[in-house]
């Protein structure tokens, strides 16, 4: 969409910024045909679909439009049982003393269904999860193909990870989910767990279940043997129940904060192992002498396109003092051209937000950064009249101490500080609860070396932001969680080592 800047209107501490449109693209919608949704999905266990055992069901819906995609599946207690005894009922008999070349061939052939199915999987993830499908297509549904693929291939080389060591697997996996990546997540525990000769048992997010469903459609497929992978659907009491359950020996979990610390001290005092991936607030830090058009687009894809709806966000921006004024101009020129709208349009950057309580969080930080006296900046774009939606927000003169600058959004918010010296810019990033991630903005490599070296995160970009490969570790600092993901890295916690 090409644009001509007209002026700039402020009003209650808000500034909209008025533009002349002067073409717009034509509409270019994904068609629905492509993805096959079932107007109800039971429970997932044993290798077989089962009705859940409390006979409750829950609606999942489309947040671009509110209207309901398919009922799920409750899971109580009863059910989480039954799903826990049939995974330990495969490793017992099946999965630990199958030939590791034998698992790797099954995770193989999930991936390449996974591939196969690549268009219909892309088109239910933005329908349930109100993402872009040029994300889901792009860079979700390949990402999820790809861990499979990659830890196939680890499978059967667990000696060659572990260097004189026995690497035993550890049991009953139980893994929790969050709503942002619900397809890439799965896949992101799921693969690691089965390589090292583990069987799981999987609780998607309540909101997006509905990949993790047709996942499970494909482990079925694929020949798998019962039992392996169960997949149950249900909210907080469900994911409780999993957590809680004497017969799981590992606990994966990917979601907020306040969830982790819950799940930490429900296992104190058992011999559980445990990962958490868990909230953030990453820093993004442009210097003056970054390549400042790179740099600002690095900050559109780090929270924008996403709708900051990943942990890893780069939601602080520390600008520079001698370019902060060239960089926010750039910055709210370039959000103006974000197009927000219907998510199965391959033009659309900026899809719907996943919930009615998620975007009511969103508004809530939006009035608090107001109210705490910052600067707020958004697109004068128009939104849909129906569904869950947001602008692309900036707010500039942020204070430190601002509860928008440490605390977790979770939606299209910027909050941009400015910083004079190395020094001073790494206090102010490390001065934060959380570590999950950062960025940094510069052409001296020796400043990127000086700058990652002092930062504590637990993956830093150099030029670059939110780039993600099976082959890398994943993981934060501090509240951001422990452990990692991804990578050699991501086999070590499905494993016990020997000797």
């Amino acid at each position: 969409m090409a644009v001509t800047k007209k002026k700039s209107v402020k009003k209650n501490n808000t500034i909209k910024l008025k533009f002349d449109t002067s073409w717009l693209y034509a509409p270019a919608p994904e068609s629905k045909s492509a993805a096959t949704i079932k107007p109800q999905y039971d429970l997932f266990i044993n290798g077989e679909w089962q009705k859940p055992s409390g006979g409750k069901y829950f609606d999942t819906i489309n947040p671009a439009n509110e209207e309901k995609l398919s009922e799920v599946a409750d899971a109580n207690e009863a059910d989480v049982n039954k799903a826990v005894t049939a995974a330990r009922n495969a490793y017992e008999k099946v999965w630990k003393k199958m030939p590791a070349k034998e698992r790797a061939k099954y995770i193989f052939r999930i991936a390449r269904m996974v591939q196969e199915r690549a268009r219909e999987l892309a088109i239910i993830e933005s329908l349930d999860g109100g993402k872009p499908i040029r994300e889901s297509r792009d860079f979700d549904v390949p990402t999820a193909a790809n861990h499979f693929f990659y830890y196939a291939g680890w499978a059967d080389k667990l000696e060659y990870a572990f260097p004189n060591r026995t690497a035993a697997s550890v049991g009953v996996a139980g893994q929790i989910i969050p709503w942002n990546f619900p397809l890439l997540m799965a896949a992101w525990k799921i693969a690691p767990a089965l390589a090292t000769g583990n069987t799981v048992v999987l609780k998607p997010a309540e909101t997006t279940p509905l990949t993790a469903l047709k996942l499970a459609e494909i482990i079925q497929e694929s020949g798998l043997p019962e039992g392996v992978v169960n997949i149950v659907t249900g909210a907080g009491a469900t994911g409780a129940a999993i957590v809680n359950h004497p017969d799981i020996n590992k606990i994966a979990f990917t979601g907020s904060t306040e969830v982790g610390k819950i799940i930490q001290r429900s296992i104190a005092g058992t011999n559980k192992k445990v990962t958490l991936e868990l909230g953030g607030k990453a820093a993004n830090i442009i210097f003056e002498d970054a390549p400042l058009d790179q740099a600002v687009e690095g900050v559109i894809n780090g929270i924008y396109f996403n709708q900051g709806h990943v942990c890893c966000a780069g939601s602080r921006l520390y600008v520079q003092e001698s370019v902060s004024k060239q960089v926010i101009r750039k910055l709210k020129d370039r959000i103006e051209s974000l197009i927000v709208g219907d998510p199965l349009d391959k033009n659309t950057d900026i899809g719907a937000i996943n919930s009615k309580q998620q975007l009511e969080t969103i508004r809530k930080y939006v009035k608090i950064g107001k109210e705490e006296g910052a600067e707020m900046y958004e697109s004068s774009c128009s939104l849909p009249g129906r569904g869950f939606w947001c602008r692309p927000t900036l707010f500039t003169n942020v204070a430190q101490s601002a509860r928008i600058a440490q605390e977790e959004i979770f939606g299209p918010v910027l909050a941009i500080l400015t910083f004079r010296t190395d020094d001073e810019v790494i206090e102010k990033a490390n001065n934060s609860p959380y570590g999950l991630s950062a960025g940094v903005w510069t052409d001296k490599g020796s400043k990127i070396f000086n700058m990652t070296k002092r930062m504590r995160a637990g993956v830093i970009w150099a030029n670059t932001f939110n780039k993600f490969d099976p082959t890398s570790p994943f993981g934060g600092y501090k509240e951001s969680g422990f452990g990692r993901e991804g990578g050699l890295h991501g086999l070590l916690p499905y494993v016990k080592l020997i000797n």
